[in-house]
């Protein structure tokens, strides 16, 4: 992790994506001090960041010249038309940037595609794939994980230390791109898990709200049980991470699994279960919604209990950088 007293590299920065992850993630740099310019698709969510140190690119084609342009999309077919499409990043091969650093989640194989890309027009490529969301980036508790050149790895450090709490780097090539789907079948069975475990105590007579008190506070808790426990107690499905985004990791995992030849049982199981709470068509809701559906098929009607739990990320509400 970089040490946030040292004074940033003077390189000239370029951001694409300025979703809900990317607008936070790029405002952080900006904060920090770095020459930042953000493109996104739809300009105003660009804007909504230039109080922050960032300034607003017209087109992806103004980033070309730059030192290091971060890429944060959501999908792999985003990530191709960026950097090869149309007007994308690397469609001018006279004018490239210095390295491309990829924060999305994409599968092993498309980030291949895209770093062979990279790599032809002389352009370096960092996988750098994140885990957390919004809230977690702007408490300054977003992780990261890097595989690529150690020497590209080295230079950029000091900007992904300054966007998250720690960054890991996982070795050569695209290795933390497995690391980041293997994390995220995690996310989604701890997910499930949790869901089931407090449907039973509720239906057994237990608050929501007692429980996850007690479970967060216990052997068994984490920072992932904690900022998730109010969402559940309330049953506030604000949108921090999708049901389709969801699926989509758990399909990037399970192929990898088949490829590797690893059982995942308890991973294609709630498969299942993501997958049935796309097809409810609450796809536009958080992916906590698991709890919703876990109760239904008990017989449970859940109502929100309207309790103030501590989500461990008092530091974004207070709009720390």
């Amino acid at each position: 992790m970089s040490n946030v007293s040292t004074p940033l590299p003077n390189l000239r920065l370029g951001w694409i994506g300025a979703g809900r992850m990317g607008a936070a993630m790029a405002a952080r740099l900006g904060d920090a001090g770095a020459s930042v310019a953000v493109w996104n698709r739809t300009r105003h969510k660009a804007e909504a960041i230039s109080a922050r140190g960032c300034t607003v690119a017209d087109t992806i084609a103004e980033l070309r010249g730059l030192d290091v342009v971060f890429t944060m999309v959501s999908t792999p077919a985003d990530l191709e038309e960026v950097l090869l499409g149309d007007g994308g990043l690397l469609a001018d091969p006279a004018s490239v940037p210095g390295a491309v650093v990829d924060c999305s989640t994409v599968s092993t194989a498309s980030s291949q595609e895209m770093r062979a890309a990279c790599e032809e027009r002389g352009v370096s490529f960092l996988a750098a794939p994140v885990s957390g969301n919004a809230k977690v980036v702007r408490a300054g508790e977003l992780s990261l994980v890097a595989s690529g050149p150690r020497e590209l790895y080295e230079r950029v450090e000091p900007f992904l230390g300054r966007i998250g709490r720690s960054v890991t780097y996982a070795g050569e090539g695209d290795v933390a791109r497995l690391v980041k789907i293997c994390h995220n079948l995690f996310l989604g069975v701890v997910t499930q898990s949790l869901a089931e475990i407090t449907v039973l105590a509720e239906k057994g007579g237990v608050t929501r709200a007692a429980f996850l008190d007690f479970l967060n506070n216990s052997v068994l808790g984490s920072p992932f049980t904690r900022y998730k426990a109010p969402a559940f107690v309330n049953l506030d499905y604000t949108p921090t991470f999708t049901p389709v985004l969801l699926r989509k990791d758990f399909d990037l995992g399970l192929a990898a699994a088949r490829e590797l030849d690893v059982p995942m049982p308890l991973a294609a199981a709630t498969a299942q279960l993501v997958q049935a709470s796309v097809s409810s068509g609450r796809v536009e809701e958080d992916f906590a919604i698991l709890l919703d559906l876990q109760a239904h098929n008990s017989a449970l009607k859940l109502s929100p209990e309207n309790a103030t739990l501590d989500d461990g990320l008092g530091a974004a509400d207070q709009g720390a950088q």
